[in-house]
């Protein structure tokens, strides 16, 4: 099982949800470059000038530790990582996608949340001051209804990121559309989507569900956009029930 964590996190932000898993399976995590205890030298603007180069990361992973029938768990953008890598990789057997969106930018017949205009915004503002923007953000984006705490710790990861690999990480981020990438996939997948999360509405949860050929939506009581922070056992739980089929 590869746990993947999203933007401003590290591999840190599953130490509530892989202790589940250790007993069965080989467990392991990483940190995207920039992110936790990465080597932020290793950092290139080429090789990650698309979310390509992090997804040519797991496949590295999976080749150099000779992982095979991988169980890919990814949470916000890389979720989209797992896919991309899925789709040109068969040591990846199964998909666990926790919140997450293929496109958040609203489009014809599409609806992922944010304008150009919001997008836009955001990252002048973490161009402008970084550590700002993410005292602001990050509580609203572990959800306004979680306990300070988590909020903080939340906020205490995206001040940890190096700033200028994480303004470039947001742009790929939200910028990117891989919808028709849903397409190339056809192992199982799970969709884990919370009730009310600011970053990926219900409504892109079912979206990545439905294009996904082997695609299940699972709509979880938890709230806000890190459920494996703020309600693993919830998340557990839906993940050994699907695995368990």
């Amino acid at each position: 099982m590869l746990l993947a964590h999203g933007f401003g996190c590290d591999q840190q932000m599953w130490r509530r949800v892989w202790p589940a898993f250790e007993e069965r399976y080989r467990l392991v995590l990483f940190d995207h470059v920039g992110a936790g205890g990465s080597d932020v030298r290793a950092f290139d603007p080429d090789r990650y000038s698309s979310l390509e180069g992090y997804a040519d990361d797991v496949i590295a992973i999976c080749e150099e530790l000779d992982l095979r029938d991988v169980i890919f768990v990814g949470h916000s953008v890389s979720a989209m990582i797992g896919v991309l890598a899925a789709a040109r990789s068969d040591r990846i057997a199964r998909l666990v996608l926790v919140g997450p969106s293929a496109r958040y930018l609203d489009d014809v017949d599409y609806e992922g949340g944010f304008t150009r205009p919001d997008i836009e915004d955001m990252l002048r503002a973490m161009e402008s001051n970084y550590l700002g923007w993410s005292s602001v953000m990050a509580p609203a984006i572990m959800g306004s209804d979680q306990p300070e705490a988590l909020r903080n710790e939340l906020t205490e990861s995206f001040c940890r990121a190096d700033p200028a690999i994480a303004r470039h990480f947001a742009r790929l981020t939200f910028l990117s559309d891989n919808r028709a990438d849903l397409q190339r996939v056809t192992i199982p997948s799970l969709v884990l989507q919370c009730r009310e999360d600011v970053i990926a509405p219900t409504n892109v949860g079912k979206f990545v569900s439905d294009a996904l050929a082997g695609g299940e939506l699972v709509l979880l009581e938890a709230t806000g956009h890190c459920p494996n922070v703020s309600a693993p056992d919830e998340v557990n739980a839906a993940i050994w029930e699907w695995l368990e089929r």
